[in-house]
């Protein structure tokens, strides 16, 4: 079998995955800001990493996946004023809620979801550290700041270089900073505001030296993959390797790899810019794992163009998937299958998901062949079928289950109802009462409910 191959944001290709410790995988993700309900963007990086998770532990690695929870910030603080809540009843909620959504989709817990608040010491050390060796400073206004030209080997992420940046890019005048690029890793407490005890007085810790501080509590100073979203690529994780590595000297990450846009109309879907779908809304009109489907039908770092004719196509793939399985017992394969090494090979090659997804179809169309023609053979292909679909966490319900479930309409023709209809329409073909027969075919039809006849039997399944 081929290595594993990842696309390395820093060296800018792909490189052979080998971790630091053998068999074992350390994994840090930016998670949620949690203010509002999750959105099709969030859902994409849920769904992602939850896809490289469950495939490094696929090959066999044990995968330590931490994915950070980020419960203070300036909009959490807002959106908590605005409610006339304390914010720690804020985020607990949309905590919940995003853990709702995550099953929705799906997606599996990850091993530790450390939380911002409770991080407040680790966080603090390190900023005493870095004032300490002279990375940081703190301001007249309260503030600590990261001296940017402190760090030789900023903007190494994102190839950006700091002597450009001063020159080419306007930033906001801050008296308080010696360069106009250093970043906050202490804020002052505003009057009203959440607040900790520090040296430097009342404060809150900024957004970038959060993820320092929980990544390598729960990592150490040095570990495999760190990921998220592409716009999170400069400044946040630019900022993370620079406070990281100047606190502990090490190697922060050996790869980084970051997924690309969920974009609609062509355009970065984001809350800022007000044209975002949440989770729980398309979850109304699709099942979850029809968008799972479609998150992982292009490759991760390619953008994602969000419409619902991409998510009926989703939905019509799944059908044909589960239909496969359909009145099929498996039995495991003891020899590796040419599917499987297909599968293999596109997942190792940066966790091609869409390339990977063909090799799914491709089964399940000769399993559909095989299941006319050699039964024997057809329960070791769905066997198969299965095997390649748990790492991209597709296919985990009963085939029958998914085919006759709905989709959150409340106005859906019951199953019991359809079955006594079926029944009613079996009686009628005893009687040879073709018109009725017929009726009750086309009466269902019109209501979303499929009948395939097979000998004496019929099954059925929502369109």
């Amino acid at each position: 079998m081929s290595a594993l191959k990842i696309f390395n944001t820093l060296s800018r290709q792909k490189e052979t995955f080998i971790p630091i410790e053998e068999g074992k995988v350390g994994l840090y993700v930016c998670g949620m800001t949690v203010y509002d309900f999750c959105h099709i963007g969030h859902a994409r990086v849920m769904v992602v990493f939850d896809m490289v998770t469950r495939y490094l532990k696929y090959l066999g690695y044990s995968v330590k996946y931490v994915r950070n929870i980020t419960d203070i910030d300036d909009k959490i603080i807002a959106r908590a004023a605005e409610a006339g809540e304390d914010f720690t009843a804020l985020t607990q909620r949309f905590i919940d809620e995003m853990h709702q959504d995550e099953a929705s989709l799906f997606v599996e817990k990850p091993a530790l979801e450390p939380l911002a608040t409770q991080s407040i010491g680790d966080i603090l050390g390190m900023i005493k550290t870095l004032i300490e060796k002279e990375h940081a400073y703190a301001g007249d206004n309260g503030d600590v700041y990261y001296s940017v030209e402190s760090f030789k080997n900023y903007g190494q992420l994102s190839g950006r270089q700091l002597d450009d940046m001063n020159a080419g890019e306007r930033v906001e005048v801050d008296k308080n900073k010696r360069n106009p690029f250093d970043f906050v890793l202490w804020k002052a407490a505003k009057p009203g505001e959440p607040s900790w005890s520090s040296p430097w007085g009342e404060g809150r810790p900024g957004w970038h030296i959060e993820c320092s501080a929980m990544s390598t509590c729960c990592l150490g100073n040095h570990f495999d993959i760190h990921g998220g979203g592409m716009d999170l690529q400069f400044p946040h994780h630019e900022n993370e390797i620079a406070q990281s590595e100047a606190t502990t000297g090490e190697t922060f990450v050996n790869t980084w790899m970051h997924n690309g846009f969920v974009r609609i109309d062509n355009e970065k879907m984001s809350k800022s810019l007000g044209n975002f779908f949440t989770v729980r809304d398309v979850l109304k009109q699709y099942r979850g794992e029809e968008i799972r489907f479609f998150v992982l039908s292009s490759h991760y770092r390619s953008p994602l163009n969000y419409s619902d004719e991409q998510l009926n196509e989703s939905r019509s793939a799944l059908e044909r998937l589960y239909t496969a399985l359909r009145n099929i017992e498996p039995v495991t394969n003891d020899v590796k299958s040419d599917y499987v090494r297909c599968f293999e090979k596109a997942m190792n090659d940066d966790f091609n998901s869409a390339k990977a997804i063909s090799v799914l179809f491709e089964c399940a169309n000769d399993l559909n062949k095989l299941k006319k023609t050699d039964t024997e053979q057809a329960a070791k292909t769905a066997a198969d079928l299965l095997l390649m679909a748990q790492p991209l966490g597709l296919l985990s319900q009963n085939p029958e289950d998914y085919l006759q479930s709905t989709t959150g309409t409340n106005d859906a023709i019951a199953n019991d109802e359809i079955n006594r209809l079926i029944d009613e329409r079996l009686q009628a073909k005893t009687d040879k009462n073709w018109a009725l027969a017929d009726q009750i075919r086309d009466q269902l039809k019109e209501q979303g409910v499929i009948l395939e006849d097979s000998g004496k039997e019929t099954t059925w399944r929502r369109q």
